[in-house]
């Protein structure tokens, strides 16, 4: 596949005006539009020279093995895909607020979320944030998270989403319980990030099972992240951030910085950074049963792929942009893995172009599916799996779909839903017979 049809033009639909204008950067770069992976400047590997195997900084966990009773049998799964929804505008995320109503909430680039109930879709969005969003290329409404226990007595839920000067805002709102629509007044601000570059936004929040909020942000755009963002702490760009919004206000700032965080109180960090050295972390997850936090990272010019870490581990470097998955980037040679949390699975450019991360499944309609991480690429529409418990191994492909996709997720019952950015359609995942 061309790198022209890759993540750079990740959330550009026909259905939406307004694609990203490309900034001054070489050929190779404006046709990936893509970042790079950094890490403190160190030495690189030869052209082509690969790390084998997965490397966590010292004391972190090495594999994921025993951390979930299930292990997926990827050698014998055979699953379809079937609608849920269709009639939708530029899909690009789906989820349940896990309120045991059932409904699941998908979010259109532009700014509404809207409501699929038993099967239908609802007229009237949920929420509406057209008025204060830009769209296009890789801008929107990214992202939506539900605070846990969402419902009567919790109302608070909070959207990733690109303002209207192009910058990454992070807003809480608040519902009222029983009401069919989110006042979009309600809004109040957690954090801003101002964007250098249209693209590599990130898009992704979730809670963790300590109920904090963690924040996906790009390297801030462009090709090959030319400021080195992704590397350094003095910046949120290219990080996985981990804050509280529940708490509220403190000190002047719409949220607190957890005790925890691995950078809290070293000089010239931002303490609000969990893991850094990411490109592009468009969709993620938290595995429910482990706590562990998976992350499609997109790539550059070659190599697609699967990070994560085990629940607890912080202060991951992930190796952009001295990395490419398990390859040398930047500098071309001698790449150092000294300190770099490899990947847990990659694909080259051969398969697709952009990864879009996934989830752990663990419903109950594909047991064979039980303990696996399932992702997919944006271009060439595959959707591929790996055993969550089984350390860094090769992607088995589960399904050519033929689809855009924009995003792998799980229902309140952890049951796979998969959005289709181009055709407009929310599906489901069944198993099929052999």
């Amino acid at each position: 596949m061309r790198h022209a049809a890759r993540i750079a033009a990740l959330l550009v639909a026909s259905a939406l005006a307004g694609g990203c204008a490309q900034p001054a950067t070489s050929s190779a770069e404006r046709s990936a539009m893509a970042g790079a992976r950094v890490t403190p400047s160190a030495p690189m590997a030869a052209p082509g020279t690969s790390i084998p195997a997965l490397t966590l900084p010292s004391g972190i966990p090495s594999a994921f093995a025993g951390a979930s009773p299930a292990r997926p049998d990827l050698a014998h799964v055979r699953i379809a895909l079937r609608p849920i929804a269709t009639g939708l505008t530029s899909p690009v995320f789906a989820t349940g607020a896990h309120d045991g109503s059932g409904r699941l909430f998908v979010l259109e680039q532009a700014g509404t979320v809207r409501v699929v109930r038993d099967g239908s879709l609802e007229g009237d969005p949920y929420l509406d944030l057209t008025d204060r969003i830009a769209s296009g290329g890789e801008r929107g409404l990214l992202g939506l998270a539900f605070a846990p226990g969402f419902g009567p007595a919790e109302v608070r839920l909070y959207a990733h989403y690109s303002n209207r000067a192009g910058d990454t805002t992070i807003a809480e709102f608040r519902a009222t319980p029983g009401a069919d629509r989110i006042d979009s007044a309600t809004e109040r601000i957690v954090l801003v990030q101002q964007q250098p570059y249209p693209n590599h936004n990130g898009g992704w929040i979730g809670f963790d099972q300590q109920r904090r909020l963690l924040i996906a942000l790009g390297d801030g755009g462009s090709g090959g992240d030319p400021e080195n963002r992704a590397s350094s702490l003095s910046t949120l760009l290219g990080k996985i951030l981990r804050i509280d919004a529940l708490a509220g206000p403190a000190d002047g700032r719409a949220y607190t910085i957890p005790p925890d965080n691995p950078f809290v109180g070293r000089s010239g960090a931002r303490p609000e950074i969990l893991d850094y050295g990411l490109r592009n972390p468009y969709r993620d997850s938290i595995d429910p049963a482990t706590g562990s936090l998976w992350i499609g990272d997109v790539g550059q010019d070659a190599w697609e792929e699967v990070d994560a870490a085990p629940a607890g581990a912080a202060g991951l470097d992930f190796g952009w942009r001295r990395w490419e998955g398990r390859h040398c980037y930047n500098p071309p040679t001698g790449c150092d893995p000294a300190g770099v949390a490899m990947p847990l699975a990659e694909y080259g450019h051969d398969q697709g172009c952009a990864i879009v991360g996934g989830v752990v499944y663990r419903g109950a309609a594909i047991p064979a599916l039980d303990g696996a991480y399932l992702f997919g690429d944006y271009c060439s529409g595959k959707l591929w799996a790996i055993d969550a418990a089984g350390g860094e191994q090769k992607p088995t492909l589960l399904l050519s779909t033929g689809l855009t996709i924009s995003s792998i997720a799980g229902d309140d019952s952890g049951e796979l839903v998969v959005t289709d950015l181009r055709g407009g359609t929310v599906f489901g995942a069944v198993a099929v017979a052999g």
